[in-house]
């Protein structure tokens, strides 16, 4: 699935990201059952709060993280996000 990268990105209705303890890292729980995220992916997908697209997204990360050319990286874990309907897009503003 392609992502708009002009897009808003909102975390799924459908879908709760949490830290889970038990597991000392951040999942996904949805009906289905649960999916265990790295690191990197739950920073990626806790910044999907409907107020930025990949570019802020982007800008973020490498802001945290001190790091460069992180855009192909983000956009890969991100469009497979949307493609398990963990994330999805809204509306230009």
């Amino acid at each position: 699935m392609s992502l708009d990268p002009d897009k808003p990105l909102a975390f799924s209705p459908l879908h709760r990201l949490q830290w889970e303890e038990a597991q000392q890292r951040h999942v996904i729980l949805y009906p289905e059952g649960l999916v265990e995220l790295n690191g990197t992916a739950a920073a990626i997908l806790q910044l999907c709060d409907g107020s930025r697209n990949l570019g802020a997204i982007v800008e973020e990360l490498e802001r945290q993280y001190q790091a460069t050319g992180l855009t192909n990286d983000i956009r890969t874990m991100l469009e497979a996000a949307l493609a398990n309907g963990w994330i999805r897009e809204l509306a230009n503003h």
